[in-house]
């Protein structure tokens, strides 16, 4: 016999608040097992698997409605559909990289002009974010 948890056992086994695993069951992304009258309800090690994953493609940068394709497309035979969201949220990735490429070039810049404002009639990170650059 599967060896059962409770919804504590399982937030826990998953490095999670007991809330998440509620929140995930109002998303949809994690089933609510039935439970007998006055029962506590008792979780799968498969409810603990598809917990794990949800958490990893989230770590991933996955969105919880990606995450939900991702869990439609666990069947083994969607691989190509899986990839093309992967090649997605990659592109993405590669793209907020270059952003903050730029921002810490910038916010090196600023930091360097403050470093060398003797005068500190003004700050030269302030009068940038007024306009007054």
């Amino acid at each position: 016999m599967e060896s059962t948890l409770t919804i504590g056992q399982l937030a826990k086994a998953a490095n999670v608040g007991v809330e998440t695993v509620r929140y995930y069951h109002r998303c949809g992304l994690l089933p609510v097992p039935e439970r007998a009258y006055g029962a506590i309800r008792q979780y799968s090690r498969q409810s603990l698997q598809r917990l794990h994953f949800i958490r990893r493609a989230q770590a991933l940068g996955f969105t919880l409605d990606e995450v939900r394709a991702l869990l439609q497309l666990n069947d083994g035979s969607a691989c190509g559909t899986a990839r093309t969201l992967a090649e997605h949220k990659l592109q993405v990735v590669e793209e907020r990289l270059r952003d903050l490429r730029v921002l810490r070039t910038e916010l090196r810049s600023l930091v360097g002009q403050c470093r060398a404002n003797h005068a500190e009639v003004s700050c030269p990170l302030i009068d940038t974010l007024c306009g007054s650059e």
